[in-house]
């Protein structure tokens, strides 16, 4: 039997964006994550923010080229710098790299190194950020577009590359840092500083950050009553409780 005649009839549902956070609202609360507080006070879309997901990990020197990259590109950031940026997980080399000597306090006006867990939603929704330096996991993808956040795509495996052409080729709301093919290469500070750059401070981020904002109303408006998303769901939903 070939793959079209066990597919033939079924019926397949489109559903989706599945996080349901909102653009973000200003509140007053004693559990707000830190860094929140922190883009309160930054100028709208000024500031990028930097995560790599669970998943990923990165060497030392490379930890150090991103690090630097940051500070050059002279733009605010915040930098989600968890365990899986540090060794490979997957063999339990977890190791805590430290940073340049005396790199947060250098950057301390400008940036914030987050070594915990991140509430990513309400980040990508702040009026202050302004841009997003992603390894294109899938999640992360659906996340920045619903928010209508433009992504510095630096894929590293799995689905991440494919992903990275859909917001760059055909989204067109995305530039990348460093090239698939050269993946297993060092990424210099200086190509860092100007991919930052360019996403944060150039008329081509401008252009995509206006697309993705576009994208992000739609999307969202399609989880809402008489969205398609939400069409779809309620079929599914009438489908399995016929």
């Amino acid at each position: 039997m070939v793959n079209g005649d066990f597919n033939k009839n079924k019926q397949i549902w489109a559903i989706g964006p599945l996080n349901t956070g909102t653009v973000y609202e200003r509140r007053n609360s004693n559990s707000r994550h830190k860094c929140l507080e922190w883009l309160d006070k930054q100028a709208p879309k000024s500031v990028l923010y930097v995560s790599f997901g669970t998943t990923t990990s990165m060497t030392y020197e490379q930890i150090k080229e991103l690090a630097n990259g940051l500070e050059q590109s002279k733009h605010k950031f915040i930098w989600v710098l968890r365990d899986a940026d540090k060794g490979d997980i997957f063999t339990g080399d977890v190791k805590r790299n430290q940073l340049p000597e005396g790199y947060e306090e250098r950057v301390k006006e400008v940036g914030m190194v987050v070594r915990d867990w991140a509430p990513q939603v309400e980040i990508l929704g702040h009026p202050s950020t302004g841009g997003f330096m992603s390894h294109c996991g899938w999640n992360s993808c659906l996340e920045s577009i619903t928010m209508g956040v433009p992504v510095a795509a630096w894929p590293m495996h799995s689905d991440q590359p494919k992903n990275a052409f859909l917001l760059i080729d055909i989204l067109k709301v995305g530039l990348i840092v460093n090239p698939w093919e050269l993946r297993d290469e060092l990424v210099t500070s200086s190509t860092i500083a100007e991919a930052v750059k360019r996403l944060m401070a150039s008329k081509e981020g401008d252009e995509m950050r206006k697309r993705v904002e576009k994208l992000g109303v739609a999307t969202r408006q399609s989880v809402e009553e008489g969205g398609v998303s939400r069409m779809e769901l309620d079929s599914f939903v009438a489908h399995i409780t016929r």
